[in-house]
């Protein structure tokens, strides 16, 4: 029989846990705002081109660097960002980045001339690179492992992939209704509560006495900076202009230095630490976000020019018909958050990606003018789905792998290889369909690349991800989290 003081005891523990649940969730929520503010800016900006360049009298190449210039920075300061919130704190970074978004917003909002728009873009850009992966670091010492941490990389993903699902739409209705400044003000509101929040919910982590490698970042910052100037600048002013291959040629070069000094035996100030350079689930993971974000991205680019320029449709209509083969993302996500820590991060991964990989193709197959959109929908609504369960999958792999000590790098290391991918994925389609024979044509031909790329990161997860038993025997189950080294 239970006493009165046991019962008085069951109901202040189960108060507490109620509490704690909710101060959990209110953590995911300013992690994830973060992220939603820089996902939504992403793909709202991008039905604004038509009302950008006659409200501004902007250039076509004005344009591209209002909407590309962002990633640039982005991409290019992403390591410099992670070795930052190692050494003075994630939390600190994430607010500092947090403050420099919101605030480039505005900036961008009230841009009296192109040149204040472009510099607004490109602070926009450094803010990202600075809370993006300190939000991941800071998520992960929240939810330190086990089933729990899995859902909660469900759910996240699913904020973000809902952000990016209804980034189009909103973007139509906001420029449609209010004008293109209010595509930067909805940041404020979004920043700011993700500000308060962070600071009065979000534990600070310290950070560690360490050199930052100034010369390694450099080396890193100067071959991101011109592969992505190259690969922005490419479509527009041909791939054999000069500055273009000057551009890659830097890159080339600068990337080459970066190995060699990360690699000398002398080194004592790497960007990377040695123990993520001799990780081989590490680097397998960071190729798959590669090819992950090359196929998905440079497929959404190539769908929202097909449904305009082949199928007729407005922007609005066409952020619209977007909506279903994006929202699917969200119950991926949702079912990796109830399974992934059964099947474990690697099937998770190859599972999902080859599932999808088959749909995409067989996309690629049926593309016709005779193809409804109804059908078009079915086809990329069901097998994207996969591409929700990949998302986290593929971030748990990266952070299994690099450990606490090291999750603010390798959050960033994932952030910069898959921003890259993106480049890649929508120069390397924006190529297909120059060169193909029409619209269905070409984007049957840039699907099927996509496919590809699916295809290949399933393979490498699947063999890429399994690790040794301590008795020389390979395990190829059960969760990354006890299989990863580290």
């Amino acid at each position: 029989m239970i006493t009165r003081t046991e019962r008085a005891r069951q109901r202040q523990e189960g108060a507490a846990q109620h509490v704690g649940t909710e101060r959990q969730g209110v953590q995911l929520l300013a992690l994830a705002l973060g992220f939603v503010m820089a996902t939504l800016d992403v793909t709202i900006i991008n039905v604004a081109g038509p009302e950008l360049r006659s409200g501004l009298e902007l250039s076509l190449s004005g344009l591209t660097w209002v909407v590309d210039g962002y990633v640039l920075v982005f991409a290019s300061l992403l390591l410099l960002a992670g070795s930052l919130a190692g050494r003075f704190g994630a939390r600190r970074i994430y607010l500092v980045g947090l403050g420099l978004f919101t605030a480039a917003s505005l900036v961008c909002a009230v841009a009296p001339v192109a040149g204040v728009l472009v510099a607004g873009r490109l602070a926009q850009g450094a803010g990202a690179a600075l809370f993006m992966p300190s939000s991941l670091t800071l998520l992960m010492n929240a939810f330190p492992g086990g089933p729990e941490r899995t859902r909660v990389l469900g759910l996240w993903s699913a904020i973000v992939s809902t952000a990016a699902g209804v980034g189009p739409a909103v973007g139509g209705l906001l420029v449609g209704g209010l004008g293109w400044r209010s595509i930067f003000l909805v940041n404020l509101p979004v920043g700011l509560a993700a500000l308060a929040l962070a600071r009065r919910y979000v534990a600070p982590l310290p950070g560690r006495a360490m050199p930052l490698g100034a010369a390694g970042h450099a080396l890193g910052l100067v071959a991101l900076a011109a592969l992505a100037y190259g690969l922005i600048q490419g479509p527009e002013t041909g791939w054999s202009a000069a500055p273009v291959l000057a551009a890659f040629a830097l890159a080339l070069l600068a990337g080459a230095a970066f190995a060699v000094r990360e690699r000398a035996a002398g080194t004592t100030a790497r960007v990377l630490p040695g123990a993520l350079f001799a990780n081989a689930h590490f680097s397998t993971a960071n190729a798959v976000g590669f090819l992950f974000n090359l196929g998905c991205y440079g497929a959404m680019f190539v769908l929202g020019l097909f449904l305009q320029n082949a199928r007729g449709a407005s922007p609005m209509e066409a952020g619209l018909q977007l909506l279903p083969t994006q929202l699917v993302f969200l119950l991926g996500n949702v079912l990796y958050a109830k399974v992934g820590h059964r099947v474990g991060n690697r099937a998770a991964l190859a599972g999902s990606l080859l599932y999808t990989a088959a749909g995409t193709v067989a996309l690629a197959v049926v593309l016709s003018p005779e193809l409804p959109y109804w059908a078009l929908a079915v086809i990329l609504g069901v097998f994207n789905t996969g591409l929700g369960v990949a998302s986290p999958a593929m971030t748990g792999a990266v952070m299994d792998a690099a450990g606490r000590e090291h999750a603010s790098i390798g959050s960033a290391t994932l952030n910069a290889n898959r921003q890259i991918g993106t480049l890649v994925g929508i120069a390397a389609m924006g190529a297909v369909l120059a060169g193909a024979g029409g619209w269905y044509a070409g984007a049957a031909a840039c699907f099927a690349l996509a496919g590809g790329a699916y295809a290949a990161a399933a393979l490498l997860a699947w063999f890429g991800l399994r690790a040794p038993r301590a008795d020389g025997a390979v395990h190829v189950g059960g969760p990354a989290a006890r299989t990863l080294p580290g």
